[in-house]
């Protein structure tokens, strides 16, 4: 984490009053919560509609941070604490950590895309830390907030950065990328989520493709090559070195053979036909997450055998295809922390291909944020699962309800339920579990499924 005295932060940003007092007083590491305030903290107060950070100023001195910053427009600031008055709170986080990461040596990779980011980030970070000191993105602070304070959390000594960045309009990831200044970018797909906001899969891609802007001049852009809005834009690529991933055999690097298992996948790839890697993550999309974490891996000089052991051993972040045993013997997939519809009929597909003899549910919930087509997407979700391989489909909310009207016109009705009530979603589920089922729990964040999930697995 950041290591400076009052002093060395004020050369950092402009501070607008005097701190010669406390000028050698020793910052460790930011917050902008107290709750989470650690010893030597930065504490970093915000001026927000409903709660005013600054309230919370002295209390978190004197509960161990080391100084804070104070928005020139708040009246009072405590001239007998360690403060730096700034023009805004905000803006002197985030260049505090855009001038932090400049003096760091550090090599950097951001990820992106609609689907996979957070997964194509554990993945690379598993492989990476076979041969180096890594740290990457916790959590969901891949934004404007969550950003700078991931990089204010780098280590002097840490050798590679894994940075995730998210967006929801024009403008934010190129935000983000200027402030990391990745040595390699990746862009994992183009889906629908943010159509509310970016209006089209193109204008999606076009959001995505921010992430270049921050790209070294030597650096190394790796993009999905069977995506055909990412393809042909020699004018825009020029500027960097391009390699691609993805299932077609024009790619730089594709699979060339996938085997599923109950708890992951076997393949191989063209660029080392006779080594076999092992992911032990469910769904074929992530072998492709996995091509571009090899991209990277080789690009930071890491060994085949390296890579092959750092995909063994990869930990996802919670609610991402995480595999439970449930009650009765079944197997419970939790993929509750997001969802679009690429992303759900993917996870369905998935499904749909393990395990043959066994029985299958999906539990789905309202995929958010998809604009004024969010009815038609989800229909096209309910038509897309296969009555011969799935038994049940449990949906829930106001738009999963779509899913299941959508599922009507293929099973019969007592294969399909919605519910707008999770307590009896529930209950019906419960109800059908004879033992054995894999279960599939998939929704967007703010449907909260994984209570469902809990609910399967607490015995």
């Amino acid at each position: 984490m950041i290591q400076r005295t009052i002093s060395q932060i004020t050369k950092m940003i402009k501070a607008e009053n005097d701190v010669s007092q406390f000028a050698d007083t020793m910052i460790n590491g930011v917050c902008i919560d107290t709750r989470k305030l650690q010893p030597g903290n930065l504490f970093i107060p915000f001026k927000g509609q409903n709660v005013d950070g600054h309230k919370y100023v002295e209390d978190a001195i004197k509960n161990g941070a080391s100084g804070a910053f104070w928005q020139k427009d708040v009246p009072n600031p405590p001239s007998h604490l360690p403060i730096i008055v700034v023009e805004n709170t905000e803006t002197a986080l985030q260049e505090l950590a855009r001038n932090y990461r400049s003096e760091l040596t550090i090599k950097v990779v951001g990820v992106t895309g609609s689907n996979g980011k957070t997964t194509t980030k554990d993945i690379i970070t598993a492989v990476l830390s076979e041969k180096y000191a890594v740290q990457k993105t916790e959590g969901n602070f891949n934004n404007h907030l969550g950003l700078p304070i991931t990089i204010l959390s780098l280590n002097e000594e840490t050798d590679v950065a894994v940075l995730e960045m998210g967006m929801s309009a024009r403008g934010e990831i190129e935000f983000l990328t200027k402030m990391a200044k990745p040595d390699i970018a990746i862009i994992t797909n183009i889906g629908e989520a943010h159509l509310q906001d970016l209006g089209s899969r193109e204008g999606i891609a076009e959001a995505k493709l921010e992430i270049t802007k921050g790209l070294s001049k030597d650096g190394l852009f790796i993009y999905i090559g069977d995506e055909p809005l990412l393809k042909d834009r020699e004018q825009l690529y020029k500027n960097f070195r391009v390699k691609t991933f993805g299932k077609a055999k024009s790619n730089d690097v594709f699979p060339t053979y996938i085997e599923k298992e109950d708890n992951g996948s076997k393949f191989s790839i063209n660029i080392a036909p006779d080594k076999n890697f092992f992911l032990p993550v469910l769904g074929e999309y992530n072998v492709l997450n996995a091509l571009a974490g090899i991209i990277a891996a080789l690009e930071l000089d890491l060994s085949m055998e390296e890579i092959e052991s750092g995909l063994k051993s990869l930990k996802l972040s919670s609610m991402r295809m995480e595999l439970h045993s449930g009650i009765n013997g079944t197997k419970v997939i939790n993929d509750a922390y997001n969802a679009s519809p690429t992303s759900m009929k993917a996870a369905i597909h998935m499904l749909e291909n393990l395990d043959q003899d066994a029985r299958k549910i999906v539990v789905l919930g309202d995929m958010l944020e998809l604009g004024e087509n969010e009815i038609q997407f989800h229909k096209e979700v309910g038509s897309t699962i296969n009555q011969d391989k799935i038994h049940y489909v449990f949906t829930y909310g106001d738009l999963g309800k779509h899913i299941a009207e959508s599922a009507l016109e293929k099973f019969t009705p007592e294969r399909v339920f919605n519910f707008s009530d999770k307590q009896d979603l529930i209950h019906s589920l419960k109800s059908v579990i004879k033992g054995n089922e894999w279960i599939l729990v998939k929704g967007s964040r703010g449907m909260k499924l994984e209570e469902v999930v809990k609910s399967l697995i607490d015995n």
